[in-house]
């Protein structure tokens, strides 16, 4: 969710009868990534249509900002290479999903924002788009067959049932997907550190 610096909302409130104009802050800049500001309305609504994987951190909100930060750095490498739109369609079904999971709330939520559904397609829009250039980027990850092996010793936890660990054969096509995002995952956030060093990335204290 990006703003330009002029975006930073004041409102002004008359504090009596007589009284001179008091300016009071209804929003506040959080961060700023290469002159893009992520404001803490932006960090609010993220968090409550669940956009950002935060709840589980003990600081939803710092991890909430970090993963807004990472995506204004992704953003404007992807914006560098103007990859084609995602369809209408899939930008339907995923508004669609974010209206589900935020239930009766979802119009409260927009409105408390102060973001149309409109707006929010433009967000799903530029999250599709950031999506398709990592899958062309950096969905070629092929383990051999000696690593998912492996892999699978590693992980019996992540491969029994009741106690009962499954086979090799049988784990084989789960060992090999989990593998191949676990290296994904790892390659993306080194490539976003990257992105984060070289740019200029300013947090404010809150």
């Amino acid at each position: 969710m990006r703003h330009s610096l002029a975006a930073l909302v004041v409102a002004c409130s008359l504090a009596g009868a007589g009284a001179g104009v008091r300016a009071e802050i209804i929003d506040r800049i959080l961060a700023v990534v290469d002159g893009a500001i992520i404001m803490q309305s932006d960090v609010g609504v993220a968090m409550q249509l669940g956009l950002v994987p935060s709840a589980a951190a003990p600081d939803p909100t710092s991890a909430a900002l970090d993963t807004l930060i990472a995506r204004q750095l992704m953003l404007s490498e992807v914006d560098r290479y103007v990859p084609a739109d995602p369809a209408e369609a899939d930008i339907d079904r995923h508004v669609a999903d974010i209206r589900s999971r935020a239930g009766a709330q979802f119009d409260a939520i927009l409105l408390q924002s102060g973001i149309g559904v409109d707006q929010l397609r433009r967000e799903v829009r530029d999250d599709l788009r950031i999506e398709a250039y990592l899958q062309q980027r950096f969905g070629a990850i092929q383990p051999s067959e000696e690593e998912i092996l492996q892999y699978y010793r590693d992980h019996p936890a992540a491969f029994s049932q009741a106690g009962v660990v499954r086979s090799f054969d049988d784990a084989h096509d789960v060992a090999r997907a989990a593998l191949i995002a676990e290296r994904r995952g790892a390659t993306i956030r080194d490539w976003i550190a990257g992105l984060r060093r070289r740019a200029n990335v300013n947090v404010l204290p809150r």
